[in-house]
């Protein structure tokens, strides 16, 4: 009962996904998914965002079966390109800080990876009719948060490589 509610206590009352660390009684790659869960958080977030059936469990069990190696550790980027084409084919991917941010800009929904930290994190982003973006399990404080694109690049593009998958 305690697990149930911690793990609801992870939405937003819209159904999405906002905080990874209500999921440490569920495991994605051998280790509790408040560690590593962000990549299939961020994929079933943007099927959401996207009007398509997501079972959240499903696609935790499907991406962590798409890894060949099964040992404790983050998503892969192979899987997470190779789980997106196959449910949300329309998706672009661009690399790049600026490029990226443009890409995302101009786009309805995506998902980034990025470091948040010095850590390798994937987070979704939805289109509002205001035209900024909400962001959801992007940090502790800012679980559920909107603001600008340029916003966001600022203040969380600060180490590495920045690569979006969009969708127009």
């Amino acid at each position: 009962m305690e697990q149930e509610k911690a793990l609801q206590e992870g939405f937003s009352r819209d159904g999405f996904i906002t905080d990874q660390d209500c999921f440490s009684s569920v495991h994605y790659r051998g280790i509790p998914a408040s560690y590593n869960g962000c990549g299939w958080i961020a994929a079933y977030n943007l099927r959401r965002a996207l009007g398509q059936e997501a079972d959240w469990d499903q696609i935790r069990r499907e991406m962590d079966g798409m890894h060949r190696v099964h040992a404790p550790g983050p998503t892969l980027m192979v899987v997470m390109r190779a789980y997106l084409r196959r449910y949300v084919p329309q998706v672009r991917q661009t690399v790049g800080r600026e490029k990226a941010l443009s890409a995302a800009a101009a786009s309805r929904a995506g998902i980034f990876r990025y470091r948040e930290s010095k850590v390798p994190h994937f987070v979704c982003f939805v289109r509002q009719d205001d035209g900024r973006f909400r962001f959801f399990n992007v940090a502790d404080g800012l679980e559920d948060c909107v603001m600008d694109m340029e916003q966001f690049g600022r203040e969380h593009f600060l180490l590495g490589t920045v690569t979006a998958f969009t969708v127009d």
